[in-house]
This record gives structure tokens, C-alpha cells and sequence, in this order.
């Protein structure tokens, strides 16, 4: 691969408690993603992501390391790590590791030393205020997980800030020293091999130093949110403009490497877009950066386009990463069900979406399999935020739970012990075993068009213009390298028809799903999208900048056929 392999690349991300289980307690482990990482080169995957393995007290599932350098003895060892790096180099796959930098686990040895006193070396390495003159926090910051986002220490008489668990405080990048450390601890991962990193709550480094409180958020409704957080404009708290330059920083030292790349998370639910794309351009700071844009709950033609578009007038140089499921929302399949006919049709309407937008991709563990959201107990719950939100907010485990990889009763060939969530009867029927086997599974659906997709340039890295059509019909060409792409995608359960000029002189890709044509008149010839239908045509050869043969689409609903 080349130093930019990272552009239009497919990333897959691997939970490691839930990919496989080597040795029967129960959680996933380095060894055990070992044994089955072929089936992620097998998808037609570019490179994995590995979330936190790192030494841990797991109070957030180890995203609070309390030792950036080693492996939690529950996922295994450096030598299992160097092994696992080594084979997965071997079949062609590139390596991203997770970093969890802007806070620590409160079992970190600086933060115990931090604590300690407020003279001692590493005293000012987290945010520490101290409290009102009435004894409470310094200012109305929230946490992420709900209450204030300040916790008293006995010991320093003052209060830490922690944006998420009580139990995660948050390091003060305003110090150098610990900027330096952190910029340290990537390039002990650097020298073992890694190809990347995936930098968590990118957005999160930098506090406001004068402490000013957020302003509220006007809700529409004037309801309270489920969680509170969700109330203020996170304006001093995150997002803050010294952050860039922190950024310039990771990229100065990832381009000492040879074909290093870094895509960040950008954690915020208003300027999103924006902030992704301060982030990615002028190629010094970011690589590439996803937002969860595309992770909530909207499937409209308009907010696919708006985003994308968004993005691309931001930061024209930029590079963004899609991804549609991750380990912290309801997994796809379930979260748009109410605009899909089935389970199948939207898990292969989906992935032919994030197939042909422009950008990297990154694909969550058996989302290739059409695995819905888990329906976790209350008793069975271990996430945090899901036990405090409960039954209003159900957390993020229904997403974590083991990968169904042989056919029979649960779990599955995930262990051999019990479980630490349990595999559900929905995903046991969906296992990776039985759909190997069918050519017409969601698995085999997932190679064919990340196959597709990897032999036309103009998929992976041309540009995308979107057409005019009014709901629920988006389309777009992709254009480049001297081909071009029309793709159409029906986003609702009603049978629609498109009008494409010139229609009989494309290429209807075999992928596409629930489309037809047929004649209408003379240079015209109307396209019928089923319920959840897509179709993706190889347009004549445009030559590398001339886009103006590009076919006119007229969107004409058809208004005689009803909801499926």
C-alpha cells in the first residue's frame, strides 16, 4: 500500500472483550482475535481498529487506562500484541490502535500523585479548581454520564474535573509536560508497529482555563433531556481552539513514520461537521475524523446529503471516515427499522450507501452479519451510563455483546465459558458459520460490494456530487480516474420511480437491490426502486476532470403503489 492507503480505506473495528475468547473465562482477547482476524481479511477489510486493551480497572470497559504502555492481563501480553500485529501485517492489513488520551483512569499512578498535594511534580498534569464560596463545583459543567462534571478530593481540597466517570479524570493539556507525555506514549506504539491511531474524544483535550460556565440549550420543547448533558452548549468545556494546536503536534511526530494515519472522534452533537473538518484540513493535523453524525437515529435523503456536503464545503482538502454502527450506539439494523422492510434489506442498503459515499469507512464488528441491537436485561447490564439512564436510556451494551461465529446454541464458539453478556437467540441465528455458506447472506453481500467498491478508483477516492431529488430518493455520482458512478437509493418503504435520462445506455450494476427499468419514451427510461432499493450504474468513461456527460435524474413518486 501506498503512504496515503488510509484514503477510501475500510476500517474494521474490533471490540476485543467480544471478538473471540481464547481461553474460557469469558472475554475476549488478543490471542483469541488472533484465531478468527482471517475472516476480517477475508471481508475485504484494510485494517482493523482495536479498541483499548490497555492495563485497566475496566470501570468504562478500559477506556480508563491506568497504564498506556502495557496489556491488560485480561486481553493478554505485549508478545501476544507484537504476534497479533505481525499476522495481521502478513495478510495485508493495516493496524489502529485506540488512544484514550484525554483522560486516565483514576488508578493511574499520576493521578495519585497528582492527588496527593498541590505542590508535587505532576500537581497542575489534571484540572483541579477549587470549589464556590458555598462549597460547590467551580462552574456548571456536566459530565458525559451524567451529574456535574466536578468530583471533591479530601486530599486537595478541591475539585478534578471528570467529563465522563467520576473514576476518568480528565489530564490538563494546557501543561506541556503533558502533552509531552502523551505525544510519548504514541510513539511507544509507534515503534512496535502500529499503522495508526484512532484518537477517542479528539475534541475533549482542552478546558476553558477561565472555568466560565456553558450556556443552556434552548430546547424546542422546553422538556428536560434524559440526560441532562444534553441541555448546555459544551462551549468551555470541549472544543476548544488550543486543541489545533495539540493536533499539529500528533501529526509532526506520525510523520516521522512511514505511512502512519490518525482518525479522530469527534464527540459533540451541534458543530460536528465543523469541527471534523478544522480538523482534517491543510494536511497538518488530522488524517481523518468521523463525527456521530451518521450514528443517531435520522435516515433521510437530506441529512445524508447535508452532511457530506457540509463537510466537503469545510474542509475541501479534508478527509472524513463514515461509519454508521460503532461501540457506542444501538447498532444500525435496529436504530432505522422503522425505515426498512426488513432486518436484511436495510443491512444491505446500508452498507451499500457507505460503500459509494465519499470517504474512508469504518465498519463495526458483525454489522456483516445484519446483527441487530442486542435486548439486554436490566440484571445483565454493565455499562455505566446504561444502569444509571434505565429504561429511558439502555446504555451500550446491546451493541458489545459477543460475535456468533458457529452455528448451534450460544455462544457460539465465542468461548468456552460463560460469557461476560450473553449472545442473544437473534444473533445465534445469524452467526458466521451458517452465512459463509449462502451466497445470499448479509456476509456475502458485505464481500461483493467492498469488492466492488475496491476495484473502481472512483469509489474509493473520486469525487461525489449529488443531484436534486426531493425525499425519500438520494442521489449522487462518483467521478474519477477517468470512470464514473450514478447512485440511486430508495431510504424509504414505499415503491418510488426515477427518471433517468438516457438510462439504457448505463451499466445497472449486478449489486444492485429491489431496482428495475423500463422504457417510457425515446433517450428516457424509468428506474423503480422497491422498498429499501438502491441501484448503482457504471456511467460511460467521463476522463479524469469532465463530469458535464454526466446523466440528468428527475424524481417522480409513484404515487399509484402504496407502502409496502
Amino acid at each position: 500500500m501506498t503512504s496515503d492507503w488510509w484514503r477510501g480505506c475500510v476500517i474494521y473495528q474490533i471490540y476485543p472483550r467480544s471478538f473471540q475468547d481464547s481461553n474460557g473465562d469469558g472475554v475476549g482477547d488478543l490471542p483469541g482475535i488472533l484465531a478468527r482476524i482471517e475472516h476480517v481479511a477475508n471481508l475485504g477489510a484494510d485494517a482493523i481498529w482495536l479498541s483499548p486493551f490497555f492495563t485497566s480497572p475496566m470501570a468504562d470497559m478500559g477506556y480508563d487506562v491506568s497504564d498506556y504502555k502495557n496489556v491488560d492481563p485480561l486481553f493478554g501480553s505485549l508478545k501476544d500484541f507484537d504476534t497479533l500485529i505481525d499476522h495481521a501485517h502478513n495478510l495485508g492489513l493495516k493496524v489502529i490502535i485506540d488512544q484514550v488520551i484525554s483522560h486516565t483512569s483514576d488508578k493511574h499512578p499520576w493521578f495519585a500523585q497528582s492527588k496527593a498535594s498541590g505542590s508535587n511534580p505532576r500537581a497542575d498534569w489534571y484540572v483541579w479548581a477549587d470549589p464556590q464560596a458555598d462549597g460547590t463545583p467551580p462552574n456548571n459543567w456536566l459530565s458525559v454520564f451524567g451529574g456535574s462534571a466536578w468530583e471533591w478530593n479530601s486530599s486537595r481540597k478541591q475539585y478534578y474535573l471528570h467529563n465522563f466517570l467520576t473514576s476518568q479524570p480528565d489530564l490538563n493539556f494546557h501543561n506541556p509536560d503533558v502533552q509531552d507525555a502523551m505525544l510519548d506514549v504514541l510513539r511507544f506504539w509507534l515503534e512496535r508497529g502500529v499503522d495508526g491511531f484512532r484518537l477517542d474524544t479528539v475534541n475533549f483535550y482542552f478546558h476553558d482555563q477561565q472555568l466560565r460556565s456553558n450556556p443552556a440549550l434552548v430546547s424546542k420543547d422546553n422538556e428536560p433531556a434524559v440526560n441532562p448533558y444534553e441541555m448546555q452548549v459544551q462551549k468551555y468545556s470541549k472544543n476548544r481552539p488550543e486543541n489545533i494546536g495539540f493536533l499539529k503536534r500528533i501529526r509532526t511526530l506520525l510523520n516521522e513514520y512511514d505511512a502512519i494515519t490518525s482518525v479522530g472522534e469527534v464527540g459533540e452533537s451541534l458543530n460536528a461537521i465543523k469541527i471534523m473538518s478544522d480538523y482534517t484540513r491543510d494536511n497538518d493535523k488530522l488524517h481523518m475524523a468521523y463525527s456521530f453524525d451518521l450514528l443517531g437515529p435520522q435516515f433521510t435523503a437530506d441529512h445524508f446529503r447535508s452532511k457530506v456536503e457540509q463537510f466537503e464545503q469545510g474542509a475541501p482538502d479534508g478527509w472524513p471516515c463514515w461509519s454508521f454502527s460503532n461501540h457506542d450506539v444501538p447498532r444500525h439494523v435496529s436504530r432505522w427499522a422503522g425505515h426498512a422492510i426488513s432486518q436484511e434489506a436495510i443491512a444491505r442498503q446500508s452498507i451499500a450507501l457507505l460503500a459509494t459515499l465519499k470517504g474512508s469507512i469504518c465498519l463495526y464488528q458483525g454489522e456483516e452479519l445484519g446483527l441487530p441491537e442486542a435486548d439486554i436485561l436490566f440484571e445483565e447490564l454493565t455499562d455505566p451510563p446504561g444502569i444509571r439512564f434505565w429504561p429511558e436510556y439502555k446504555g451500550r451494551d446491546g451493541c458489545r455483546t459477543p460475535m456468533p461465529w458457529e452455528a448451534g446454541q450460544a455462544p457460539n464458539g465465542f468461548t468456552t465459558g460463560t460469557p461476560w453478556l450473553p449472545v442473544k437467540p437473534p444473533h445465534t441465528a445469524l452467526n458466521v458459520q451458517s452465512q459463509l455458506h449462502d451466497e445470499n447472506s448479509t456476509l456475502s453481500f458485505y464481500k461483493k460490494i467492498l469488492a466492488f467498491r475496491k476495484a473502481r478508483p472512483a469509489l474509493i477516492s473520486g469525487d461525489i456530487r449529488f443531484i436534486d431529488t426531493p425525499e425519500p430518493v438520494l442521489a449522487f455520482t462518483r467521478s474519477g480516474n477517468g470512470e464514473a458512478h450514478l447512485c440511486i437509493f430508495n431510504l424509504s418503504t414505499t415503491k418510488v420511480k426515477v427518471v433517468v435520462d438516457d438510462i439504457k445506455t448505463l451499466a445497472l450494476s449486478p449489486l444492485s437491490q429491489a431496482a428495475s427499468s423500463t422504457c417510457a419514451h425515446s433517450g428516457c427510461e424509468k428506474l423503480h426502486l422497491e422498498a429499501n432499493g438502491f441501484a448503482i450504474f457504471d456511467l460511460p468513461e467521463t476522463g479524469p476532470t469532465n463530469t458535464s456527460k454526466l446523466p440528468n435524474v428527475e424524481f417522480k413518486p409513484k404515487t399509484q403503489l402504496q407502502p409496502a
